[in-house]
């Protein structure tokens, strides 16, 4: 466990985690469709999130994409992943992309979860700076960027295309290690 506040604990990915990811997975079909349809196309059944997760634990060994997921204490239901993702080593800067059981939506919990994950970035892993990239429609995201003081840069134009859809133009919100 990386992190434990409320009644919620952040863990890195973890093969003991395969069933339960495709449990999620399954329950948020709709949530994830639209904005994390590979995650989604991944983890339909128990033997796809098993190659998965050994996928997710390999980047992450390799510092190359960390995936954490988000469970009630004492409990493995997987309720939340957190992607820190697009890592340039370089230049020393990351993307999160999350997603949270619609059972768990409005709570804070993601909020509360990438202000400790920010923290773990900067500290640990030695990132200067973090982003989040969201489409203005999704409210909930935007609003977790701002609760974490995220700051909009720009907008991205035609920045992602979700499955069967047109491009889409994206909003660029960052926070720098102070």
């Amino acid at each position: 466990m990386l992190f434990n506040f409320d009644a919620f604990e952040i863990h890195a990915i973890n093969i003991k985690d395969a069933w339960s990811i495709c449990n999620f997975a399954v329950a948020n079909e709709d949530r994830l469709k639209r904005f994390f349809p590979i995650t989604l196309q991944q983890n339909l059944t128990p033997e796809l999130s098993e190659i998965f997760v050994n996928k997710k634990e390999k980047e992450h060994a390799t510092k190359s994409e960390f995936l954490f997921t988000l469970k009630p204490t004492n409990s493995k239901k997987i309720i939340g992943l957190i992607y820190l993702k697009e890592l340039n080593w370089q230049t020393k800067q990351g993307e999160f992309a999350y997603a949270i059981d619609y059972n768990f939506e409005g709570k804070g919990i993601i909020s509360k979860s990438v202000n400790y994950l920010s923290q773990y970035a900067f500290n640990e892993l030695g990132i200067k700076t973090l982003q989040i990239i969201v489409h203005k429609t999704n409210l909930s995201s935007v609003k977790v960027a701002k609760n974490c003081n995220f700051i909009w840069v720009k907008t991205l134009e035609n920045a992602y295309t979700p499955p069967g859809e047109n491009p889409l133009n994206m909003e660029l919100y960052q926070l720098q290690k102070l």
